[in-house]
Formats: structure tokens, sequence, C-alpha cells
């Protein structure tokens, strides 16, 4: 999922106490204006997602992240004007009150009426993702169904990159892996991840969605 011809975006759904997610309007003079879609921005060269993140929402919300963000998802999406990556991350701490400081109009709407949002076409994959929860309970078949997305148990890299290039829309791997080895998988793989063996907030850091958590 990387590439020297795709503009690499950070983008983050912003969720606020009522559980309502925000959006925001492309401006006029802007590709596809009059589009919405979830708040972020193209990373600089070399810069970290997580620094371009909060980077991008302070200059764009003058918002300012207190915790780790959750990685979601990645996206790449070819449009007209070029190949899009986006990196997408869910934030529900931070610090201020969104404000539209490039002249952007923002709406906050709930997870039920982002499903009827005419959101720009990269960014549509993702509403799906978002009903995914933090936490995972194991069963004993090999798939999780949650709603219209589809989860496959794995056991390592290999078995990770084939069911991610089957269709999967989540992982969910049944052993603890070397923290390293996580965090490369996480790098690699454009869908969720979900581990065993760690808190959620260690598992975000490694890249991962979320935990599974053994009955």
């Amino acid at each position: 999922m990387s590439g020297s011809s795709a503009t690499h975006v950070a983008a983050a759904a912003l969720i606020d106490a009522q559980g309502r997610v925000l959006i925001a309007q492309r401006p006029v003079g802007k590709h596809m204006a009059g589009g919405w879609e979830f708040p972020g921005g193209k990373l600089e060269p070399g810069e970290d997602r997580r620094a371009g993140l909060a980077r991008e929402l302070h200059e764009e919300l003058g918002i300012t992240l207190v915790a780790p963000p959750r990685p979601l998802i990645r996206v790449r999406h070819a449009y007209d004007h070029g190949v899009v990556l986006i990196d997408m991350w869910v934030v529900k701490r931070y610090r201020g009150e969104p404000k539209g400081l490039e002249a952007q109009a923002l709406r906050w709407v709930s997870q039920e009426e982002l499903e009827s949002v005419e959101l720009l076409p990269a960014d549509k994959p993702i509403v799906a993702a978002l009903r995914l929860p933090e936490r995972l309970s194991a069963v004993s078949t090999r798939d999780y169904v949650l709603g219209r997305l589809r989860g496959v148990s794995c056991d390592g890299m290999a078995d990770a990159m084939a069911a991610s290039d089957a269709g999967a829309d989540f992982l969910v791997l049944r052993t603890e892996l070397p923290h390293a080895e996580i965090r490369s998988m996480c790098e690699m793989i454009a869908v969720p991840v979900y581990v065993p063996g760690l808190e959620v907030v260690q598992a975000w850091e490694l890249g991962a969605t979320g935990v599974v958590e053994p009955r």
C-alpha cells in the first residue's frame, strides 16, 4: 500500500461524546469542491503518519491530539486527477473545539447518517470499517462476520497477506507475535488487524486497530 505515484493522505474520523463523526466539505478552488470528506490532508515527504495526522488536524481544525489515535484502514483510490492513498485513523481524545480554519464547512453526523452522506468515493469504504469495535472476542470458527464485514483468522505474515489478497475485510491473529512482526504486518496490510495479548493502546501504537480477547 505504498508508492511514489500516490498522494499519501492522513485523515481522521473525529468522534465526539455523543458518538457523532465530523465531516468536512471541500471548499471552492479545490479538486471535487463541494464534496464531503473526513478531515485530514497530504503528508509531507518523509513525515511520520501520526505526526502528519496531528499536524493536519491542528492546521485544518485547530485541535490538538491528547492521546494516541486508533489506526483503522488504508484506502487506495484512483481519481481522474491521480491516485490517493488514505491512512485513516479514529480520534476520540483531543483538545479544542473543531473549527473550519481553511474555509471548509463542518458537519457532525451520526453513524447512521454517515451511510447516506455524499462522501467522496475514496472515503466510502471507511464508513463500514468505522463500525468495527476496538475489542473482539475469540470464536471457534475461522471467519468473523460483523455486519457486512468478514474477518479471517490468521497465524502470521504469509497467512495474513493471503487473507487480505483474498478479500478479507479485517484480520484476527490467533497467536501472539513479536511486536516488530506486528508492526511490519500492519504497515504492509491495508485492512484492520486485531491482535491478542496486548492492551488496546499498545496495539494502536504498533498499527493494529484493536485487540482480540479470548473467552
